[in-house]
């Protein structure tokens, strides 16, 4: 799938946003088609260093065990239409962060998978406060997109439950943080 198979409105609305967010394709490695300015400033790169890599390439070497099992199986069950979880990524300049990865599937009205979504937050160091307010604009990013895609005959899958769920994730994020801490992590 190429860049020029998005749908302009979408493209726009990725100019605009005010979180993070990465559009890949769905195809073999999933790699990714559109990155945009708030994903520049929390990784570091740009589209010229992402757009054809899969977004595995944030992990470097991290197990991200828990993680990647549930992004595999998101991937691979097109019963699960969304993924929220926290995993460890480094930025560019090789400084990890906790990433607080939301994930869902963009359908066109045939059923058929035509992107994968994602938004990204730091969680690292973050305060509650910053996390409801990431939560609050991720949901109104989805509401708003919402009608965006249908203008192109494309259904945003899951719901805003996959957002509502976050104490658990979040709890799981301190544990990362710790790890973080540790003595001896770079």
């Amino acid at each position: 799938m190429q860049t020029q198979d998005i749908p302009a409105e979408l493209k726009s609305y990725f100019d605009s946003s005010h979180i993070a967010l990465a559009l890949a394709a769905v195809t073999a490695d999933n790699p990714l088609l559109l990155v945009n300015e708030r994903f520049h400033q929390l990784t570091g790169y740009d589209a010229a260093d992402v757009v054809g890599r899969n977004c595995r390439l944030l992990q470097k070497d991290a197990e991200n065990r828990e993680a990647r099992a549930k992004i595999h199986a998101f991937l691979e069950d097109d019963r699960i239409g969304a993924v929220r979880t926290t995993i460890l990524n480094f930025r560019k300049d090789g400084r990890p962060f906790v990433n607080l990865l939301y994930m869902s599937k963009l359908t066109a009205l045939s059923g058929e998978v035509r992107f994968l979504f994602a938004s990204q937050f730091d969680v690292s160091r973050s305060q509650p406060e910053l996390l409801s307010a990431y939560d609050a604009e991720l949901s109104r990013t989805l509401s708003r997109l919402t009608p965006t895609l249908a203008e192109s005959g494309i259904v945003i899958e899951g719901s805003l439950m996959t957002i509502a769920n976050t104490v658990a994730t979040v709890a799981q994020a301190k544990l990362t943080l710790a790890d973080l801490d540790a003595p001896g992590f770079p």
